[in-house]
């Protein structure tokens, strides 16, 4: 270290003018962007899985699928439903019957770490 200041004491060249900088408080809501608000992100669709089991099946044998068909998973009847976003799971529920239309109610949000990896097919 004093070899260096030194060298910089023998070349004024290199010697530079250090300042202090004052800044100002920023105001409330600044650097949001020129929208002044993330709440647009509010009203974004994204798209949500629900997975209820799966199964793998040749092509000749879903060909052969007709109405009336039925096609056996890898879960129980009382297992809990997948939730994904965007290929990563990130819930688990339970399949309802709304009005005559199928839906999951959520049971457990996962935690970042309990969530496996994107789902795989």
């Amino acid at each position: 270290m004093a070899k260096s200041t030194e060298a910089a004491e023998a070349r004024p060249e290199i010697q530079k003018q250090v300042q202090s900088a004052e800044f100002t408080e920023a105001p409330v809501g600044a650097g949001v962007g020129p929208g002044g608000s993330i709440d647009i992100l509010l009203d974004m669709d994204v798209p949500v899985t629900a997975g209820i089991g799966s199964v793998e099946i040749s092509v000749r044998k879903l060909l052969a699928l007709g109405v009336g068909s039925v096609v056996r998973l890898d879960k129980g009847v009382h297992e809990p439903a997948d939730l994904y976003l965007k290929g990563s799971r990130f819930a688990t529920g339970e399949v309802v019957v709304v009005d005559g239309r199928f839906g999951v109610r959520i049971t457990q949000i996962l935690a970042p770490g309990d969530a496996p990896g994107p789902v795989q097919h």
